[in-house]
């Protein structure tokens, strides 16, 4: 009997359902297979070769999690965009220094291990992976009941990058004069589901009530987008001083973290357009613009500092990426923070 067989039998699993669905969550590993992968799964590590075109190259890393949003993903009763959000969370952090993500691992805890929920994370993982051009080379599935209640489960990721030393983006260079592009957001992404949840319970509205054309539920589940490959096409034209993952914090605390000393980000608050569900949380949970700024995107995912010359071009290069990009603000003089006006 393998080991697989002898885990499931343990944990109460149809033997024949298990290894149908370690099938598929191979065959999603291999989706998102690199040249550079080195060997299979399996083994108690995943090898990855530096890709030969790097000169000299900065390994970049970031750890992430989803939160509580996976509480929204089991009370709607899906999960296969909850793995998208995890990689996107990984991947975007690591970005920022314009690094190209290399390979990506999961951690997946849970009271006790159902198979379908097991698969439609992972097939989002591969997803997230392929968008990112990422390969998932491993992970680990625990199950721990005595943590866990029955139905729940976590989270988390790491990511791998690779950067030219030559070519990092540590927004030094940023400078008073250079004007800020933010990319839109699909919704909250990964941050601001304690709260979103609150908000839920207080104000008795359901997952399946209507807005805008569509359900609460399914706006709020709209997984976090992955800036990779648009930034990366960009990054290919233009020359980008400084790059911010909005993530809680918002705006006002994220944008600042790329900024040298003396140098301000004046933003405009009404440069683009706030996805309906914003309007939602706002309203419901009768909650403060300044709060709501500090806690959420706001609409906008990814900032990205160019100089005011080649701000045109970056929207356009953006746009024709499929991304929508408007620019919000520029850098000025100032304590390094963010002015929202």
């Amino acid at each position: 009997m393998t080991d697989d067989r002898r885990a499931y039998r343990r944990a109460g699993v149809d033997v024949r359902a298990g290894e149908r669905a370690v099938r598929l969550m191979r065959d999603h590993v291999e989706s998102t297979r690199r040249p550079e992968v080195v060997g299979g799964l399996g083994g108690f590590g995943g090898a990855f070769s530096i890709p030969a075109r790097y000169r000299e190259p900065l390994i970049v890393a970031s750890t992430d999690g989803v939160g509580t949003k996976t509480a929204i993903a089991g009370a709607i009763g899906r999960f296969d965009t909850i793995g998208i959000d995890l990689v996107a969370m990984c991947a975007n952090d690591v970005l920022v220094t314009g690094a190209e993500p290399l390979f990506f691992l999961d951690y997946y805890a849970t009271s006790r291990l159902e198979l379908g929920v097991a698969e439609a994370v992972v097939a989002g993982i591969a997803d997230g992976c392929r968008q990112a051009g990422a390969a998932l080379i491993g992970g680990e599935t625990a199950e721990m009941p005595g943590i866990y209640r029955q139905g729940d489960y976590d989270l988390a990721g790491f990511c791998v990058g690779i950067v030219e030393r030559q070519r990092i983006i540590d927004g030094s260079r940023a400078a008073p004069g250079d004007l800020v592009i933010g990319l839109a957001s699909s919704g909250p992404h990964s941050n601001g589901y304690s709260l979103i949840r609150k908000i839920l319970e207080v104000s008795g509205a359901a997952l399946s009530d209507t807005l805008s054309g569509s359900t609460l539920g399914h706006l709020l589940l709209a997984p976090t987008r992955i800036y990779v490959k648009p930034v990366h096409d960009l990054l290919q034209h233009v020359d980008v001083r400084a790059l911010a993952h909005i993530t809680g914090g918002g705006i006002p605390e994220n944008l600042p973290r790329v900024l040298p000393d003396g140098v301000c980000a004046r933003i405009a608050g009404d440069s683009w357009r706030r996805p309906p569900v914003f309007e939602w949380i706002q309203e419901n949970g009768n909650v403060a613009t300044a709060e709501m700024y500090r806690t959420f995107n706001c609409g906008i995912g990814m900032a990205v500092v160019v100089a005011a010359g080649d701000a045109d071009r970056a929207v356009e290069i953006l746009r024709e990426s499929g991304e929508t990009a408007w620019v919000i603000g520029e850098l000025g003089e100032g304590e390094r923070a963010v002015e929202l006006s």
